[in-house]
């Protein structure tokens, strides 16, 4: 019994040793995280706040890009994503299944709607995933479209919210402008190309989020004490780049692509008292929303080649300038002897004696090397260069500007530069140094960004005010270069004659430039040059510069300046009459009302339509009917603004408006028709539309995403029309 006893006080003993250390380890283990907060390394506060806070997220938006006017050139735009639930796992009700259940009828159902094969559908919704998308078939849903799809009430076929970069206008400055995209791995929207990366920093967007207490079962409480964070939105990108003027270059580009096929195309508008970029193109181009590039650089600052006779304007102002020139002084055409190969004119054999001013009216290059050797010299000469601005960047602001380059070692290169050649140069250093001859003397820095805004609190973050990049010339010496630039066009003897603008005085300079194989070797033919002008009006009082290229045209037996003109001569006519600018010279009553494009349009609202059809009749302008009723509720382009002969007016009579057939209307016109409506326009190719996403007479609603697809070559009407003229 004693040693029983023994056995029990023993164990008791043990026991309550055993518990005092369990109790004191309890004891430290609670005093460690009550002091420390964490458990294993992980902080209790944070899993708590896991367990019953939640978190949503308030998106940002990327800031947009707009011209000088406020018009949309680039921004974010809401769409809808087409997605299909495969897993049967997902459905808890029989009768109510969120799963695709019937794999050929969805497909049969869906395919004329998203205009995708049967096949392809059945084969995407019978593989082993949760879910499928629909790649580009299934992206950028419109609300009309979902709707459709809505009604047919396929189970497991759902949408999902998205935000996507859109550019309203397609094809339009897009080597200026780039592209932003979303990042594989993330929803983040991040610039690509052009000013959408170089402006990162300011479009780049924040989202922000809400923080709210919920239970067990994810409800959010009714006493949540929510934290939120606001989002920061992008800053909006405010360009120098008009709108109407970019569509007048956009669509002579494409009219010459058609019909001469060109290699390359670049064209350039500028405001010589400003350094405002108005207009920025190239060929070939690519459409953002796609991203069909060839070529990712912006030949405007990107590319340099020799220019050709168009450098002749800066030589010619050197010498008016230093007063060596003497325009009726002659001299013998034809030929001229240097060290090294004889400089010969481009017709080799001359026109006999000539003037210095004959010279300049027929691009001689035997007397510009006269100007640039015996008259000039050729180290004065490299300074009047320097002065233009030729041996530096403009400091433009875009990105990968390239400087020029000067083959100066050797007299006869030195004396080739007078004239355009042996240097090479970009399009924007040369419009920079018209801006000295077209301004008076001052040269304006070159600029695109007009401003940038904070989109929250509307205050301007960064603007751009004209800059004197220099004054190589004075206000003489330019106005009398003018006077003999426009000999160039008018003259009997001027290689500018197709550049003549009725009712305009423009001064210009044509070029043409060598090519050269990847040897080093001039390469022969006709079509085997750069052809350009670079022009300037009106003379009188310059408000414009233009300069075109067209790098190896299919001429078949035309003359190189003629692509040329027809994208100079229209895009500088029509800006300058939607500009309001008055014409400088003469014309008849008759030839003013059918040439003058820049008549204002006036208010049609609450007009009856037999009142508005007469009176646009009467402007030469074409009715557009939207809708059923019988006044107008809303007109586009608005009142007041310029419009040009046979454009296309708009004319909203109701609210319930009908698709029309916009077959052959020019990209611009649909553009007009999207703002009208409040549709997002999305093109695919261009020149004039051939097809659209949006079947006639079906009902058109604010929102609704409507995609053409262009095609260079006009219907068969418009081109036997235009054989007959």
């Amino acid at each position: 019994m004693t040693q029983k006893n023994k056995n029990m006080n023993r164990g008791a003993a043990i026991l309550s040793v055993f518990f005092a250390l369990l109790f004191l380890t309890i004891f430290i283990r609670f005093f460690y995280i009550q002091s420390t907060g964490t458990v294993h390394g992980q902080a209790l506060a944070a899993k708590v706040e896991e367990l019953y806070k939640s978190q949503r997220t308030i998106e940002a938006e990327r800031g947009s890009i707009l011209d000088r006017k406020g018009n949309v050139i680039a921004e974010d735009k809401s769409s809808y994503k087409l997605v299909a639930i495969l897993d049967d796992k997902i459905t808890t009700d029989p009768d109510n299944p969120q799963h695709v259940i019937d794999v050929s009828e969805t497909a049969q159902k869906l395919a004329p709607l998203i205009n995708m094969d049967i096949n392809e559908i059945e084969k995407l919704l019978s593989k082993d995933l949760y879910q499928v998308e629909f790649g580009a078939a299934g992206r950028d849903i419109s609300h009309s479209l979902k709707e459709e799809i809505t009604k047919l009430e396929l189970p497991g076929i759902i949408f999902s919210r998205d935000t996507q970069r859109f550019y309203p206008n397609g094809i339009f400055a897009s080597h200026l402008i780039g592209y932003a995209q979303q990042k594989d791995d993330s929803a983040e929207t991040v610039g690509m190309m052009g000013l959408e990366k170089t402006l990162d920093k300011y479009l780049h967007e924040e989202d922000g989020f809400v923080k709210y207490q919920k239970d067990g079962y994810n409800w959010k409480l009714p006493n949540s004490k929510d934290e939120i964070t606001a989002p920061e939105n992008g800053n909006d990108v405010y360009l120098t780049i008009d709108q109407k003027i970019q569509t007048f270059l956009e669509d002579a580009m494409n009219q010459v692509v058609d019909e001469y096929t060109p290699e390359k195309i670049i064209g350039v508008v500028a405001d010589p008292k400003t350094g405002k970029i108005l207009a920025m193109s190239q060929r070939p181009s690519f459409d953002p929303n796609v991203r069909d590039i060839n070529s990712y650089y912006n030949d405007v600052v990107s590319s340099r080649y020799e220019p050709g006779s168009t450098m002749k304007i800066f030589t010619l102002a050197a010498a008016i300038e230093e007063g060596v020139y003497n325009g009726n002084a002659t001299y013998q055409s034809g030929s001229y002897s240097v060290d090294g190969p004889d400089i010969y004119d481009h017709n080799k054999t001359g026109w006999g004696p000539i003037t210095f001013n004959e010279g300049v009216q027929r691009s001689s290059n035997v007397g510009f090397s006269i100007i640039a050797d015996k008259l000039l010299g050729t180290d004065r000469f490299y300074q009047y260069l320097n002065s233009f601005g030729f041996l530096k960047t403009t400091g433009i602001d875009l990105p990968d500007e390239v400087n020029s380059k000067f083959n100066y070692k050797f007299h006869r290169d030195q004396i080739s530069t007078s004239f355009g050649q042996a240097s090479a140069v970009t399009p924007i250093q040369q419009i920079q140094a018209a801006t000295a001859i077209a301004n008076g003397g001052k040269m304006m820095k070159p600029f695109v960004i007009e401003k940038i805004v904070d989109t929250d609190t509307q205050e301007i973050v960064k603007e751009t005010k004209p800059t004197i990049a220099g004054e190589p010339i004075s206000a003489k010496t330019s106005q009398e270069v003018l006077n003999l630039l426009e000999t160039v066009v008018t003259g009997e003897k001027g290689t500018g004659k197709p550049f003549k603008i009725e009712g305009y005085n423009v001064a210009g300079k044509t070029g043409t430039a060598q090519m050269y194989s990847d040897s080093g070797e001039v390469l022969r033919g006709h079509d085997n040059y750069i052809f350009s002008f670079l022009g300037i009006a009106p003379k009188e009082d310059p408000e414009l510069i233009v300069y075109v290229a067209v790098q190896r045209p299919k001429l078949e037996g035309q003359a190189g300046a003629m692509p040329v003109s027809k994208v100079f001569n229209t895009v500088m006519k029509n800006s300058l009459q939607y500009l309001q600018i008055d014409p400088t010279s003469t014309v008849s009553e008759k030839e003013s009302t059918t040439q003058n494009a820049g008549i204002k349009l006036p208010s049609l609202e609450e007009k009856n339509l037999t009142e508005v059809k007469a009176e646009l009749d009467k402007l030469g302008l074409e009715a557009v009917l939207l809708g059923d009723g019988q006044k107008i509720i809303s007109q586009y382009p608005e009142a007041d603004t310029a419009v040009i002969n046979d454009e296309k007016i708009l004319l909203k009579t109701s609210d319930s408006i009908k698709m029309p057939n916009i077959t052959d209307w020019s990209r611009r016109d649909v553009m007009k028709f999207g703002y009208l409506l409040d549709l997002s326009i999305k093109t695919e190719g261009s020149g004039y539309v051939t097809k659209q996403s949006i079947k006639k007479d079906s009902i058109v609603k604010a929102g609704d995403l409507l995609t053409i697809t262009l095609n260079t070559r006009k219907s068969s009407d418009d081109q036997a029309l235009e054989k007959e003229e």
